[in-house]
């Protein structure tokens, strides 16, 4: 997995945070309307969009438009802006054959970036995480499905070992919360799991959890 080092090269934006945002309300747009906010977004400054973990192939925005117009939207605030601009597009799907075939047509339309839900499974996530090696994807994971197994402090598993586990898999980066989101509170814990995502190694920090 190559990180954010790769996403940086793509969008040609170092030496600041990369801003980016969801988009919103997450169900119940158009396809043409979400290509619209997705436009908005990115000419109002943003560097990438990304569809959030909810939106799949719904009746009111098949995964096939929200392509089409999440890709117009993205074309047209390059031009504007004269920057590089991106969406995240999830291509999280029932079946592998699913997940693969969206992944292609994102290819296809100029996307180089995907995104899935944790909830498909491992065996999934390498299996996807392997196909954007070999076509140059990056790839981008929600945490969905994580709170099952991660929430509770008394049994489970912390958060940062999903996080190790994602980047080992081929994930490049991760929803890994913020101090103020719904996810985590705590700011050291969150604080670890970036440090999780972005080291090399980890030492032994015990007010972080390591």
């Amino acid at each position: 997995a190559t990180g954010v080092i790769v996403e940086r090269e793509r969008l040609d934006k170092f030496g600041r945070p990369l801003l980016g945002a969801t988009v919103k309300p997450k169900l119940g747009l158009s396809g043409k309307n979400y290509g619209r906010v997705v436009y908005e977004g990115l000419k109002g400054g943003l560097d990438f969009l990304k569809d959030d973990e909810n939106i799949n192939s719904q009746p009111f925005m098949r995964w096939r438009e929200r392509f089409l117009f999440g890709m117009e939207g993205v074309n047209r605030a390059s031009a504007a802006t004269g920057e590089i601009k991106g969406h995240y597009f999830n291509v999280t799907a029932g079946t592998m054959e699913d997940v693969y075939e969206r992944a292609e047509f994102g290819k296809e339309l100029g996307s180089v970036i995907i995104m899935i839900d944790l909830v498909m499974g491992y065996t999934a996530i390498q299996s996807i995480a392997k196909w954007s090696r070999q076509n140059s994807m990056i790839l981008h994971l929600h945490r969905a499905g994580s709170s099952t197994y991660a929430r509770q402090k008394t049994h489970g598993m912390n958060f940062r070992v999903i996080c190790k586990w994602m980047r080992m898999a081929g994930v490049d980066h991760i929803h890994a919360g913020t101090v103020v989101g719904k996810l985590e509170g705590d700011p050291l814990m969150v604080k670890g799991f970036y440090t999780t995502l972005l080291a090399t190694q980890s030492e032994i920090n015990l007010p972080q959890g390591l």
